[in-house]
């Protein structure tokens, strides 16, 4: 089964603001074989993520929903494909609708966008790319915010990627018995305030405990709030594996 096993790269896991040192905007890199997708590209973390591997490699960036602390480096991204590549080359972008017209009003320039990336819209439902099976579905957040998993054809783990999500059991459909969930915590030990659509410890680790997820990576934790305090809300409730990541950190599914 080793050749079945995905690997995690965290090039970044803040949320839309923070005071964390070296904190950059959520982006996870998964590759399997020769397979690399990107999923998001917040605030500042190209940078690590050409320092991983050459952005020609990407076969796709899959963006979860339209804020730009989840998709505003594919600016970057664009940028370096345009003018460091020669001959110019082209990467996939799968998002949701209308991710291009943003990028392309952020600039006043129609055609920006479509310059470098190759956007496609984002459908709940499985989709493959490369060596990878991914499934997309439909969370509360935004008027149209993903969820992922990812997987390798038999292998025996999946990773589960929130993106950013108000309701939890809005996940369950996605973990398989073993998986492992990459899931926002942003509001820490809780609560999450009344009307926000985001999670918080307690709403991970019951998540995680009934669903047979088999280990949990915390992210996209907000400022001000404890990170060993935020292990524990969620240990109480699931007492599987816990890590709250880290840009850098690597993680073998």
């Amino acid at each position: 089964m080793r050749e079945a096993r995905l690997e995690l790269f965290v090039a970044g896991a803040g949320p839309a603001y923070t005071d964390r040192p070296g904190a950059t905007g959520a982006a996870y890199l998964v590759r399997h074989r020769s397979t690399a997708v990107l999923l998001d590209l917040g605030q500042g973390s190209f940078p690590r993520v050409a320092g991983e591997l050459d952005p020609r490699e990407l076969d796709a960036v899959v963006i979860s929903h339209l804020h730009p602390d989840h998709f505003v480096d594919l600016v970057a991204l664009r940028h370096y494909l345009r003018y460091a590549v020669d001959p110019p080359r082209r990467v996939q972008v799968l998002a949701p609708a209308g991710l291009a017209g943003r990028l392309d009003a952020l600039h006043d320039e129609p055609g920006f966008t479509a310059a470098a990336l190759d956007c496609v819209g984002l459908a709940e439902g499985p989709l493959t790319v490369g060596d990878l099976e991914l499934e997309a579905r439909l969370v509360t957040h935004t008027v149209e915010s993903y969820a992922f998993r990812v997987a390798a054809p038999g292998g025996e783990r999946g990773l589960v990627y929130s993106g950013d999500c108000g309701r939890a059991a809005d996940l369950a459909p996605l973990i398989h018995p073993g998986d492992v969930l990459l899931c926002e915590v942003s509001f820490g030990p809780g609560p999450v305030p009344a009307g926000v659509n985001h999670l918080d410890g307690p709403a991970v680790g019951e998540l995680a405990a009934t669903s047979g997820a088999g280990r949990v990576l915390l992210t996209h934790l907000q400022m001000g709030y404890s990170d060993e305090a935020t292990i524990e809300a969620v240990r109480l409730r699931f007492d599987g594996p816990i890590d709250l990541v880290e840009p850098g950190s690597r993680i073998r599914i």
